[in-house]
């Protein structure tokens, strides 16, 4: 396990909200007030912790903690639903000596369940007891819920100032198809920056990893990336190649969370990376890829192991992109299968055989309609993401 960040103190308990066994309940303390970024769901139907959190990044210059439960959503519960999201604010602020609006609260779990509010009033003081004692693994196994495994990951990076570490964590497996962020990422590091520039940079990153992935097409109520730069380790970013290889470490950081993410997709078993190139703008590069990203059939069609590159063009059709059919170019794992508007001549069956039974799949569409592409990662579809959905809540 790599280095934390400077300046942030782990801890985790087993509340017991719906897990048994395993943390589900995680807290990650800034000794020093920090910077914070933040994105949230663009579903209509937003969380309480989601409410909460908007409105205390409007109100805090600077941050102390992120609190995360696991089990319950708290997600259509009303003005009892805020209220306690922000008692539990109200507890943690007490016992960590701040204030209620410097905590960024996240939670996750089943839609419409309130918060156990006796166990957060028990477990509270002992996240504040064990601050320091979590280890990152930990913390990312607290927030999972249908995950198989904690999602981590960290980079370095070394600047004119000196260097500064990045630490994030992510969950999630299910309901996730981003239209900002998906699923619940939180990101820590030592750097010193300017809260404005902070948001930008999280933002860039987040643009081209967590909302370049899809599971099923699901956006939850819930989602949100959380950022915290407590500027511990005095490093700053003193120039514009400073800017570049922070922009660097980000990307590289959100990009092994998301990839972790669709590995660890609701039974699945392949990652689908799909590109679609040479668009007519970066929107309809969007489109192309997710529908097929989003397409029953294509999910089904590469867990099968099926070269069906019918499935792959029906989708790109209805996309709404615009090209000409006659121009449009699909390779699957590398082999050109579809050009001119017909599939290429070959024994499909004899030449795929060995290509689709990797736990990665490329597929390429390439519009020759502009000059704009968009790459986003997938999951195929299987049986068991229905077994794991159809007895989700019971």
């Amino acid at each position: 396990m790599s280095h934390m960040p400077l300046g942030f103190a782990l801890s985790v308990a087993e509340a017991g909200f719906k897990y048994k066994d395993r943390p589900d309940l995680a807290l990650i303390v800034s000794q020093t007030p920090a910077a914070g970024a933040a994105l949230f769901t663009t579903n209509l139907f937003q969380a309480a912790p989601i409410i909460v959190a908007r409105s205390n990044m409007d109100k805090a210059k600077f941050f102390r903690a992120v609190l995360i439960n696991a089990g319950q959503a708290n997600a259509c519960t009303g003005d009892k639903g805020i209220a306690n999201c922000q008692q539990t604010l109200n507890i943690l602020a007490a016992q960590l000596g701040i204030k209620p609006e410097e905590i960024l609260p996240a939670s996750t779990g089943v839609i419409g369940d309130h918060l156990k509010m006796d166990l957060f009033e028990k477990y509270l003081p002992v996240l504040v007891r064990d601050s320091g004692k979590a280890i990152q693994e930990q913390a990312a196994q607290a927030i999972m819920t249908t995950d198989t495994f904690p999602k981590s990951a960290s980079c370095d990076v070394r600047l004119s100032s000196g260097s500064a570490r990045f630490w994030g964590m992510a969950k999630g497996a299910g309901m996730i198809c981003p239209n900002m962020a998906t699923m619940l990422a939180f990101i820590f590091t030592d750097l010193k920056v300017d809260p404005k520039q902070w948001q930008h940079l999280v933002a860039k990153a987040v643009d081209k990893s967590f909302n370049a992935l899809t599971i099923d097409g699901d956006t939850s109520t819930n989602d949100c990336v959380l950022a915290l730069a407590n500027g511990a380790s005095g490093v700053y970013l003193e120039s514009s190649n400073d800017q570049d290889l922070i922009e660097g470490c980000l990307e590289e950081l959100c990009a092994k969370l998301a990839y972790l993410i669709v590995k660890d997709a609701e039974g699945g078993t392949k990652v689908l990376r799909i590109k679609a190139t040479g668009a007519a703008d970066k929107a309809q590069a969007r489109m192309a890829a997710f529908t097929i990203g989003n397409s029953p059939l294509v999910k089904t069609a590469m867990y099968g192991q099926d070269p069906n590159w019918g499935r792959i063009i029906a989708a790109l059709g209805r996309s709404g992109a615009r090209f000409d059919p006659d121009k449009v170019r699909v390779s699957l794992a590398g082999v050109e299968i579809f050009a001119h508007g017909c599939p290429v001549d070959m024994d499909r069956d004899k030449v795929f055989a060995s290509l689709l039974n990797g736990p990665d799949i490329d597929i390429h569409v390439e519009l020759n309609a502009g000059q704009e592409d968009f790459s986003l990662l997938a999951s195929d579809l299987t049986e068991k993401y229905i077994e794991i959905n159809a007895h989700y809540r019971t």
